[in-house]
């Protein structure tokens, strides 16, 4: 095959290849999420969250994980963190206020949210925040990982930074409902299998010990559940009295099988639509 041929054909290779994503003017919106196929930073005007004073019973997380984004947000060092435990007990939820809160007092963060499933295009997500002035909360819900998933060693790129390092102008939450990232029997059966035990899983176990910090939830008491729908009432101006209120809210987790975080506004949202009320 000729040069001349061989030429026509890398320029129309050329030709066919996207464009580099440029990056979005990050003036418009705190808040983005991270799509792929292509790859695009989708700005959201109106963040669904709730306020952080109405995340009852996770005090000491809640106070932790806010210091430590308002440290990042001013420039200073800061920990990725790991958001672990109980389905349902606002782990997400506080992220997304935890940023509410601090742009609020007027400092400088955006946060961009990905998929688990996205990771292995994170790469080129850091490399679209890495020249930016902004400074950005990179926040994956719901992480996890099985058996034949490479994606976490995506998440090194952002965990460790590899070559190049990971930018100093972005910072990794994670929320998920096991500790180690992946299932503990499956930790046990890789063990069990392994020519050498030890390090059969050491690789994917060590991802949750790179978090610099570690933010247990626990289920909540019922005492802390009814203050939870208290709080919403209070918050949105629900008139209803005590006792009917915790019958009320006693049954449905009942019918629900559990008590959490989650239960507790899918209650209380029941009762705002029964009272006439519109939550916005």
């Amino acid at each position: 095959m000729s040069k001349k041929t061989l030429k026509r054909i890398a320029e129309a290779l050329e030709r066919m290849a996207p464009a580099p994503l440029a990056a979005p003017d990050f003036d418009g919106a705190d808040a983005y999420v991270w799509h792929t196929e292509p790859d695009a930073l989708v700005p959201v005007q109106n963040v669904s969250r709730v306020d952080l004073s109405l995340l009852v019973g996770v005090d000491r997380s809640r106070d932790t994980l806010l210091e430590n984004t308002r440290q990042f947000a001013r420039g200073l060092s800061a920990n990725n963190a790991l958001l672990w435990g109980a389905r349902g007990m606002g782990k997400s939820s506080l992220v997304k206020s935890v940023h509410a809160a601090v742009v609020a007092e007027g400092l400088d963060l955006k946060i961009v949210e990905m998929q688990r499933e996205d990771l292995g295009s994170v790469s080129r997500l850091l490399a679209l925040l890495r020249g930016s002035e902004h400074r950005f909360l990179l926040f994956c819900d719901d992480l996890s990982f099985s058996h034949d998933d490479d994606h976490y060693k995506s998440l090194k790129a952002v965990l460790d930074g590899g070559i190049e390092g990971r930018p100093d102008n972005v910072l990794f939450y994670a929320t998920s409902n096991r500790r180690h990232l992946m299932p503990r029997d499956m930790i046990e059966n890789e063990r069990s299998s392994a020519i050498n035990p030890s390090e059969a899983v050491e690789e994917k176990v060590s991802l949750s010990d790179r978090f610099g910090l570690w933010l247990g939830f626990h289920p909540c008491s019922q005492d802390e559940y009814l203050t939870m729908i208290r709080g919403y009432c209070d918050a949105y101006g629900v008139q209803i009295d005590a006792d009917t209120l915790r019958a009320e809210a006693v049954e449905w987790q009942a019918t629900r099988g559990s008590r959490s975080g989650r239960v507790a506004w899918q209650y209380f949202t029941d009762l705002a639509g029964r009272k006439g009320i519109a939550l916005g």
